[in-house]
């Protein structure tokens, strides 16, 4: 296990990468539709286009990153669909990158 601290570094940065895109989407998202013409197609800025094919392209990224860091701590099946799943739920990525970071620590894999 001795680059667990390494792929356990790419997951963190894509956790929090991917959540912050997917955060400020989602606050974007709620103020254009409820303040803003958004169901106008045209009304919507081209840089809140581009943020959700970003956030599109992270998340694949992310799940790279999840699984191979899944593979190596060995987590099942259903913790792993967790971890990766919360790459999609706004601000759920940060929560299940706290999870992973109490586990290993927990597991005494990384340092406290």
């Amino acid at each position: 296990m001795k680059n667990l601290s390494g792929a356990f570094l790419r997951y963190r940065i894509m956790a929090w990468v991917t959540g912050v895109v997917l955060a400020s989407l989602t606050v974007w998202l709620v103020v254009g539709y409820g303040f803003l013409d958004y169901a106008n197609t045209e009304s919507k800025p081209d840089l809140y286009r581009l943020l959700w094919m970003a956030h599109g392209w992270l998340y694949v990224i992310y799940l790279v990153v999840g699984v191979d860091l899944a593979f190596r701590v060995r987590y099942s099946v259903g913790r792993t669909l967790g971890i990766l799943i919360a790459g999609t739920i706004p601000f759920a990525s940060f929560f299940a990158e706290a999870f992973v970071h109490r586990d290993l620590v927990r597991r005494e894999l990384l340092p406290a």
